[in-house]
């Protein structure tokens, strides 16, 4: 084998990955229809196992408060280690309900790790053919974001339904699943009984001022990370980005940010939203990155508009985000503007 053909044989898989990274790319934006009370949804298991029958009640007594009606996937209290049972049997639930006309959504009883894993047995065919509405957040960052890039997808990064369901989280899902609003999402500006002189929670810091319209991609940092190179990550290119992290030190947070670096995928967005990092800390060591240390060296040389303090992750009421849709940032103000609706 002389040096060209050595070098084309040692090309193949990158032009390969290419080739379907390029799929993933100019399709066109798929809206699922809003839920309306009386629909049903599909409950599943993509990450870690629910080990305990009663995470489920609640799971699906939450999505019945809500005025729905509630299928249950065949292995969702299976268990495989620490996740929800076999990849390939997770896959099915999903598949299967895409795959049913009854079921007008799809979603996991929580997160965890595991979802990514799955990624290679889902039916991006038939979850084209029959767009429904798609909802989680953490590990099921990597569900959002491959099927959003392998179908054109709009899914929601938002609560699972095992999760936190607080006022202010389940109005903003009534606002976009069921009456389809295109919802300028903010955080409230309210003091407490700590501090009633000036806000001291759920506060933004502006890294760089400005206003940028973009479509919205990103997650969870560590599962976003976790599945570059891969065919399931979206096309950057104009993107708003955002993020958010939980458990993490911020050295760790730093070498994510270094590895959207490296990847193209920073220089390629038109804003930065960093939401939180729950339980984040310094880790051991005598020294330490700061997060703003961490923003100014990988936000504030992009020159985007960009801010952190977003009702972004984890032990907080949320946001119910559209991913994939056009959205307006304003990081002055803290803010995100849906465009449109992201249901029909």
């Amino acid at each position: 084998m002389n040096r060209r053909t050595f070098l084309l044989a040692s090309a193949t898989p990158l032009l390969a990955a290419n080739s379907i990274a390029g799929q993933t790319q100019g399709l066109p934006t798929l809206k699922p229809a809003r839920l309306q009370p009386g629909d049903t949804v599909g409950l599943v298991a993509p990450a870690s196992a629910t080990f305990q029958r009663v995470e489920l009640d609640i799971a699906r007594e939450s999505l019945e408060a809500l005025g729905l009606k509630v299928k249950v996937g065949r292995h969702i209290m299976d268990r495989h280690g620490s996740l929800g049972g076999q990849d390939k049997d997770r896959a099915a639930d999903i598949n299967r309900f895409f795959d049913d006309s009854s079921v007008k959504a799809v979603l996991p009883t929580r997160g965890g790790w595991g979802t990514s894993r799955l990624l290679p047995f889902l039916d991006y065919e038939t979850i084209r053919r029959s767009p429904k509405i798609l909802m989680g957040f953490s590990d099921i960052t990597a569900l959002l974001n491959g099927i959003h890039a392998r179908t054109g997808l709009v899914t929601f990064h938002g609560p699972n339904a095992g999760g936190r369901w607080d006022e202010y989280s389940v109005s903003l899902v009534k606002r976009v699943l069921f009456d389809g609003e295109a919802v300028t999402f903010d955080n409230p500006k309210e003091t407490s009984d700590r501090n009633v002189l000036t806000q001291t929670e759920n506060r933004i810091r502006t890294i760089t001022p400005g206003r940028a319209t973009g479509r919205l991609l990103g997650g969870n940092l560590t599962v976003l990370t976790a599945i570059l190179g891969s065919p399931y990550v979206p096309n950057f290119d104009q993107a708003i980005l955002f993020l958010e992290d939980v458990g993490e030190d911020w050295y760790r947070v730093d070498r994510m940010m270094t590895s959207l670096k490296l990847a193209g995928i920073l220089s390629r967005v038109r804003g930065v939203i960093f939401g939180t990092c729950s339980e984040c800390g310094p880790g051991e060591g005598f020294a330490s990155f700061t997060p703003e240390e961490i923003f100014a060296d990988h936000l504030v040389p992009l020159g985007v508009p960009a801010w952190h303090g977003a009702m972004i992750g984890h032990a907080q009421p949320q946001w119910t985000l559209p991913v994939g849709a056009m959205v307006t940032i304003d990081a002055s103000l803290g803010t995100v503007t849906m465009v449109e609706g992201g249901v029909t």
